[in-house]
């Protein structure tokens, strides 16, 4: 990599930091346009010089690396479905790329971006052609355990520690976030009134929100401050760890996701992720008739739109659904396939 390429990363990157960027998205942007230079470097490209070729030649690249990670050099594989990266993977490292040859665009550096930009029929009420980026979106329907499996789960967590329990709890209760369930501190929490603030800092809208929570919940966490005041007093992170080597420490995004996915293996759920909670939290709340504007609210969204993308409601809950409401009607209209013909 030349002293040139890694001085302009060195300046983008800083550019991050300054705008108040997240850490954890400062060290994605880094480690997806250090990835890429390093291609460009392993295919004697001047990454300052690529061409949409390059771009597409990267593509491949990822899809032919494991999806754990894989090292710069590891060709060779079949693009399989078990070995392809992620379609949202793939247009997240898209994005950063993107954005880095922005930045050199804006410093006099490029004229064009290879990277091109898919858009809609429409952007701001104005008519455009539309155009499909180099991936195409995927919109994959996330696992909603039934009630079944969420009973097996919720049997698995009973040997659960009291910690461990209490997160699984508010995560379904306030349809939180990975992040924002592990930033939560004990200033969070109004237990007189069963609330929790989820500050505008720990999120992904940068929108702040107070949502409530359960009865069961608040058992639960009166039971673990309890537990929380035998390891410190101190005022700080809610959740902390127990283990002889991080005792004290808060709990991670990473640990948590561990937990949650040790607790699904054990449960026979697999499919059990950080962000079921929230999936079945939502879908439940449209079950029961919430607006899709307090649902949306309730979530921290900014746009409905997004809202609709995490609500599913499964195949029997339209079929009774379509059953109350539309089935006459359909019946009617569809009469006459049944009929002979004479």
């Amino acid at each position: 990599m030349s002293q040139q390429t890694d001085i302009q990363i060195e300046s983008w990157i800083a550019l991050q930091r300054d705008l108040g960027k997240a850490p954890n998205t400062v060290a994605a942007y880094e480690r997806g346009v250090r990835d890429f230079a390093a291609f460009c470097c392993m295919k004697g490209i001047d990454l300052f010089a690529a061409r949409k070729g390059t771009i597409a030649a990267y593509l491949h690249h990822l899809c032919a690396r494991p999806p754990g990670g894989g090292r710069i050099g590891d060709e060779g594989r079949s693009l399989t479905r078990s070995t392809m990266m992620a379609n949202a993977s793939l247009r997240h490292r898209l994005t950063i790329i993107r954005l880095f040859y922005d930045h050199l665009m804006e410093e006099g550096m490029r004229s064009t971006n290879p990277v091109p930009r898919g858009r809609r029929g429409s952007i701001d009420g104005a008519r455009h052609q539309a155009t499909r980026g180099m991936v195409a979106v995927h919109r994959s329907l996330p696992w909603i355990p039934s009630e079944e499996q969420w009973r097996t789960v919720l049997d698995a967590a009973r040997i659960e520690p009291i910690r461990n329990r209490l997160m699984l709890a508010l995560a379904y209760d306030c349809a939180l976030r990975r992040e924002e369930l592990c930033a939560l501190e004990t200033s969070d929490i109004d237990p007189a009134q069963r609330l929790i603030t989820i500050r505008a800092e720990t999120t992904k809208t940068k929108a702040g929100r107070v949502v409530p929570y359960s009865a069961v919940t608040g058992e639960l966490l009166a039971v673990y401050l309890g537990e929380r005041r035998a390891l410190s007093r101190a005022r700080g992170p809610l959740f902390l760890s127990t283990s002889p080597r991080n005792r004290t420490m808060p709990i991670s995004k990473w640990t948590w996701s561990k937990v949650v996915r040790a607790l699904g293996i054990r449960a026979g759920e697999p499919k059990l992720g950080t962000h079921t909670m929230r999936h079945l939290c939502l879908t439940d709340l449209a079950r029961v008739g919430w607006d899709i504007h307090e649902i949306a609210r309730f979530a921290g969204h900014r746009s409905v739109q997004t809202t609709l993308l995490y609500i599913h409601l499964s195949a029997r809950d339209l079929s009774a659904k379509f059953a109350a409401t539309a089935a006459e009607l359909h019946q009617a209209r569809l009469a006459s396939i049944a009929e002979v013909s004479k």
